[in-house]
C-alpha cells in the first residue's frame, strides 16, 4: 500500500499497520507522519518506544532484543529505525530478518531520504513493503502543491480564494516548514479566516526556496518564465554558475543522446535504459519534441562559451548567457513551410 503523507491521518483512523515506511526529502512531511503515527500507536497501547539510527557499523541486537519482548512482559512497542542514504548488503540483510522477527505487540516505522527505483526493487524494501504502507514524504511537485496547500487551508479553517492559494504556492515552493508558520501568522492576523491578494501581500514576504534541479525541470518542460523566475532567484542567493552549468550540461548530453538513438529505439525502452523517472518523462518528452540534435548541439556550444567566461574574463558577467541559454532552451523550435 502506497500513499501520500497528507492521506495518512485518514488511513490512521481506520486501521494500523504493523509496518510504515516513511521515505522523502521534506523534513515538515517525515516529522509530521512520525508524530501522527506516535500518537495513533499509543492509542493502541504501544506505549513504549525506541528509536535506532542505523549507520554501516550498526548493531541490531537491541532491535531484535525488542521484538523478542512480548506484551505479557512488557508494553507493546514502537520501533523506530532511521536509515542511511543508503543500505549496505549487511544491513539490507538484517532488514530481511527483521520482518520477520515482527508480530502484533510490535510497530515498525522505517524513515529514510528519497528512494530510487533501484532501492524500491530491493529484497528489504519488498519484505517491509508487503507488511506495511509505504508513506511518500516528497515535497509536493509544482502541479500538486495548490492542493497541498488548499488542503492545509481547510485543516486550519482557512478560507483562501484560487488566487490567494497559487499565491502562497508560489511563495513557498520547496519551503512547506515556512507555509505552515505563514499560514499560521495568517490566522492570528486574520480571525475572521478569509484570505485573499491583498491581505496576503500586506502579511507576507516569499519563502520559496529553488534548487538547481527547479530551474533545469522548468527549463526541460520549456516553462520559460518560470525558468528565469527561477534563475534570478539563485543568482540573487549567490548559487555557483558553475553548479547551474553543470546541471543543465547533464541534461543537454542526455537529451542528445535519447535524440539521436530514438531513431532505432523506442522511447520507452529508451527511459528505461538511462533510469528516468515516470514522473520526470513528461518534461524529457517535451524537451525531445522541443529541441533537435542539432539545436541541442548549439546549446552545448553555448554552454562552453560560458564555461570559458566564467573561468577566464572575470570582468564580464556570464549570468546573462545563462538567462539567455535558459530562453533558448524553452523556445519552440519554428517550422519553416515552403511558399
Amino acid at each position: 500500500m502506497r500513499i501520500f503523507a497528507d492521506r495518512l491521518p485518514e488511513q490512521l483512523a481506520k486501521t494500523l499497520h504493523p509496518v510504515y515506511l516513511l521515505f522523502g526529502n521534506e523534513p515538515l512531511l517525515l516529522q509530521e507522519s512520525k508524530q501522527a503515527i506516535r500518537q495513533a500507536a499509543a492509542s493502541q497501547g504501544f506505549d513504549e518506544r525506541h528509536r535506532f539510527a542505523v549507520d554501516n557499523s550498526f548493531d541490531w541486537n537491541p532491535v531484535f532484543d525488542c521484538c523478542q519482548a512480548l506484551s505479557l512482559f512488557s508494553a507493546r512497542q514502537l520501533i523506530e529505525l532511521e536509515l542511511p542514504e543508503t543500505v549496505n548488503a549487511a544491513n539490507a540483510k538484517e532488514l530481511v530478518a527483521l520482518a520477520d522477527m515482527l508480530h502484533p505487540d510490535i510497530m515498525l516505522v522505517v524513515v529514510g531520504t528519497k528512494l530510487t527505483k533501484a532501492q524500491e526493487n530491493t529484497k528489504w524494501f519488498k519484505a517491509l513493503n508487503q507488511r506495511g504502507c509505504h508513506v511518500n514524504c516528497l515535497s509536493p511537485d509544482q502541479s500538486r502543491l495548490p492542493q497541498f496547500v488548499q488542503t492545509r487551508c481547510r485543516q486550519m479553517g482557512l478560507q483562501a480564494d484560487n488566487e490567494a492559494v497559487q499565491m502562497l504556492a508560489q511563495w513557498h515552493e520547496g519551503n512547506l516548514l515556512a507555509l505552515v508558520q505563514s499560514l499560521e501568522k495568517l490566522a492570528l492576523l486574520y480571525p475572521d479566516n478569509q484570505l485573499n491578494l491583498v491581505r496576503l501581500e500586506e502579511s507576507l514576504s516569499r519563502h520559496n526556496h529553488f534548487t538547481p534541479f527547479h530551474w533545469s525541470d522548468a527549463v526541460l518542460a520549456g516553462k520559460a518564465n518560470r525558468a528565469q523566475r527561477i534563475l534570478r532567484q539563485l543568482e540573487a542567493e549567490g548559487v555557483e554558475i558553475t553548479i547551474l552549468a553543470r546541471t543543465i550540461q547533464k541534461e543537454l548530453i542526455l537529451l542528445t543522446q535519447l535524440q539521436s538513438a530514438a531513431k532505432h529505439t523506442p522511447m520507452t525502452q529508451l527511459f528505461e535504459r538511462h533510469r528516468i523517472w515516470q514522473s520526470k518523462r513528461p518534461i524529457y518528452s517535451a524537451a525531445l519534441h522541443r529541441l533537435s540534435v542539432v539545436k541541442l548541439h548549439q546549446c552545448l556550444q553555448t554552454l562552453a562559451q560560458l564555461e570559458i567566461i566564467s573561468k577566464t574574463q572575470y570582468e564580464v558577467s556570464p549570468w546573462p548567457l545563462l538567462h539567455q541559454l535558459s530562453a533558448e532552451i524553452c523556445m519552440p523550435q519554428v517550422q519553416f513551410t515552403k511558399a
